[in-house]
């Protein structure tokens, strides 16, 4: 049974824990947590050869067929499946809940949705919470646990004693818990999303457009620029903003987007829309405004 915040420093680990999912968060989460969980952690998911693969990869854990059997023998339960099959799993969840008399402490790990989408389990008396890990999973679960320490992680929790019960878990993981309410959810999520995923897509373009320009190893030679660019920001924000924008250089801009028009024009308009939000940005932060630059952008030449 679920213990109270007056419990909890008497407790190191708990009796087991369980993971619903298969994939590439439930896998680190079950590396990462197997040695808080004094039985070793049990796996459900939909797909038996995920489930397979799953043991496979990750030593010292089980797998049960059905989800009654997870709720009747774990204290902790982690849902890690995608955003939304969540309310399926929630209502299935719900359905067991009558059928035990333990009171488990249960989490989401969806990025977008705070505690709210687990209120049927709230109103059995489950404690909840989401817990978000905001890194990247790419299926290297020694990789990932070795990431989740020091990362932040955003909970949202239902009561006090969740609050608690949520920043454990993010103490067993070696992570930094970091407080969302649950109505700053999706505007928290967009801007990890516009950071990463966007992030991914940038470089991809941008080694697409080496590569028409004639450079056989694209990524090697953006990484020390990237590297430094990324470094940069993050320890001095926009200040790091360096290039021809910055300088007002409006023939440079003219002649990328001639370029790209005429070797990759898949490219002019993503190019064109972060120029323009990076002259947005310049203006907010006391520059100028110039219509040159934003012509230089616009293949019509009038001012966007």
């Amino acid at each position: 049974m679920i213990c109270r915040i007056a419990d909890i420093m008497n407790i190191d680990i708990f009796r087991r824990i369980g993971i619903v999912g298969s994939g590439r968060v439930a896998r680190a989460l079950a590396l990462g947590l197997k040695p808080a969980s004094h039985e070793p952690p049990l796996l459900w998911g939909r797909s038996p050869e995920q489930l397979a693969e799953a043991e496979r990869q990750v030593d010292g854990i089980e797998t049960t067929p059905t989800l009654g059997a997870l709720v009747q023998t774990c204290d902790a339960i982690a849902i890690a499946v995608a955003d939304d099959a969540l309310s399926g799993i929630v209502a299935t969840l719900a359905a067991e809940a009558s059928k035990t008399p333990s009171a488990p402490f249960v989490f989401h790990v969806s990025g977008r949705s705070g505690a709210a989408p687990l209120a049927p389990l709230r109103d059995a008396g489950w404690l909840t919470a989401a817990i978000h890990p905001a890194m990247t999973f790419t299926g290297n679960p020694p990789g990932e646990v070795a990431r989740m320490a020091g990362a932040r992680f955003a909970i949202t929790d239902s009561s006090v004693d969740a609050a608690v019960q949520a920043r454990r878990v993010v103490g067993l993981l070696g992570g930094v818990a970091v407080e969302i309410p649950e109505e700053r959810r999706a505007l928290y999520h967009a801007a990890l999303c516009h950071a990463s995923n966007h992030l991914v897509t940038l470089i991809a373009d941008a080694a697409q457009a080496l590569e028409r320009a004639g450079v056989d190893a694209p990524r090697a030679l953006l990484a020390p620029l990237v590297q430094a660019a990324l470094d940069n920001s993050l320890d001095r924000g926009f200040d790091a903003l360096s290039g021809p924008l910055l300088r007002r250089d409006v023939q440079t801009i003219r002649d990328h987007v001639a370029a790209l028009a005429a070797h990759d024009p898949d490219l002019v308009a993503a190019y064109r829309a972060m120029a323009m939000a990076t002259i947005d940005r310049l203006e907010h932060e006391g520059a100028r405004p110039d219509a040159a630059l934003r012509r230089a952008l616009d293949s019509s030449g009038a001012v966007p």
